[in-house]
């Protein structure tokens, strides 16, 4: 994965590079202390993943991913850990709290990696059929068709199969839903999508998959039947 780092302390920044450097799939290919040169780097370059500071000088590295018309991925680095929400609010693929440690960069860069090959699986076809969810050391392929639903489980989503057997990945609920094919999935719940061909009736309180159960949040019970129908 190309990637680029943005820090306005050069200490930090050396931290990055040095970290990244260990990082076997992680190709650094420009790291910046000014957050307007990088603009001018992304313009013209393609990049997958940018680590990012978030407390810098004239402007904020939340203030200015949102700015950014094609959004790379995104691992946010700072002291101040009242940021985090609003960090994963973004859909951050991680949140690095200073000063941390290689094995915690690392751990965020795998969670960039599952999602950067789970977006890869998805883009070869027009409307893909199936993808390749990593369970473990291994990438197990799934078909669309064998799953239920889809579950937001703390720091993991959980995709629940015809079959009864569940897997469960690194990637955010939210990009796992975005990259499945137009109206397939259902939103059903903060923490809930089923499959639209598996639903066998609801209310306003309840979709069911068969004798499956599952809650229907406040906010998207109203428009139910038009996500549904």
């Amino acid at each position: 994965m190309i990637a680029i780092a943005i820090d306005d302390e050069p200490i930090a920044l050396d931290v990055v590079k040095s970290h990244a450097s260990k990082v076997p799939f992680i190709n650094l290919s420009a790291s910046f202390t000014n957050a307007f040169s990088a603009i001018q780097y992304l313009q013209a370059n393609q990049v997958d993943l940018i680590f990012l500071d978030i407390k810098m000088p004239d402007i904020s590295g939340i203030d200015f991913f949102n700015s950014l018309s094609h959004k790379p991925m995104v691992i946010f680095t700072t002291a101040y850990s009242e940021h985090a929400i609003t960090g994963f609010e973004l859909n951050a693929v991680d949140y690095l709290l200073k000063p941390f440690s290689l094995s915690r960069f690392l751990k965020a860069c795998n969670k960039a990696l599952d999602l950067y090959q789970f977006r890869s699986s998805t883009s070869h076809a027009h409307t893909p059929t199936s993808i390749f969810i990593k369970d473990g050391y291994e990438q197990v392929k799934v078909n669309l068709s064998d799953i239920l639903y889809i579950e937001a489980s703390g720091n993991y989503t959980r995709l629940v199969l015809t079959s009864n057997k569940t897997l469960s990945t690194r990637l955010p609920f939210n990009d796992m839903l975005n990259s499945m094919p137009l109206n397939s999935f259902v939103r059903i719940h903060r923490t809930y999508a089923v499959a639209r061909d598996r639903i066998t009736k609801f209310d306003k309180y309840q979709v069911w998959l068969g004798t499956q159960p599952l809650p229907v949040g406040q906010t998207y019970s109203q428009s139910l039947q038009t996500l549904i129908l």
